[in-house]
């Protein structure tokens, strides 16, 4: 069964989605193939923000730092319910563009789940500047992956095709937040769902639906990281 995911790695609830489908995928009586798809919700990001993650928030949706802070407890809280750690207080935001490229460089190296996991801990748990390339070089030496080819790669214009490539189609198939699966080609679905939601649809897609449900597919609106949250 092929899923593809689209999700950013300073997407909170994209952590919390990964581990609910990891949930799923462990109930699920097949082998799961994910390819990780790029999707940045600040594409236009400077590579460095110093401001912390409150303000930020309330930057974009105003009502204030306590506000945004108490936003942030409520998120911790419900990643706490997945096994994750999240300190995002000491979330350094930034550009995750490089980061895509790495996952690419990853995945072709046949790391891009362990690498994806490790980027996604260094920002939301261990505060980590993801946009900075001499991290990226440790977090893929982290993974197993050669240091030198890293630092090289993140040197060039490599993988940058396969990322515009990757968000041009998720513009297509309507994808507006993350994290987004498509499931064999067929199951759109929006948003950390519960891994009950997950197990179904993977369940529904290794079914052999009948035609006409083939072209309908689900798509599901639930709680989930929107383009303008940092």
């Amino acid at each position: 069964m092929k899923v593809e995911i689209w999700s950013d790695v300073a997407c909170p609830w994209c952590y919390v989605g990964k581990r609910r489908f990891e949930e799923a995928v462990e109930e699920f009586d097949g082998e799961v193939e994910v390819t990780w798809r790029s999707f940045e919700l600040e594409p236009d990001a400077p590579d460095v923000r110093d401001e912390p993650l409150d303000e930020l928030l309330a930057q974009k949706y105003g009502g204030g730092k306590e506000q945004a802070r108490q936003m942030i407890e409520r998120m911790s809280q419900m990643a706490e319910g997945e096994g994750l750690e999240f300190n995002l207080m000491d979330a350094k935001a930034g550009n995750t563009f490089d980061a895509h490229r790495l996952i690419h460089f990853a995945a072709d190296r046949g790391t891009s789940d362990a690498m994806k996991e490790r980027l996604l801990r260094a920002y939301m748990t261990e505060g980590q500047r993801v946009s900075d390339r001499e991290t990226l070089v440790s977090l893929a030496e982290d993974v197993g992956l050669d240091a030198e080819e890293a630092r090289t790669m993140l040197a060039t214009d490599d993988y940058v095709d396969a990322v515009r490539h990757d968000e041009r189609t998720a513009r297509e198939l309507g994808c507006r937040g993350v994290p987004f699966f498509v499931i064999a080609g067929r199951y759109q679905l929006t948003g950390a769902q519960p891994a009950d939601t997950f197990l179904e649809a993977l369940r529904s897609a290794a079914d052999e639906l009948e035609p006409a449900q083939q072209d309908a597919g689900i798509v599901c609106d639930d709680e989930g990281c929107r383009v303008e949250v940092s």
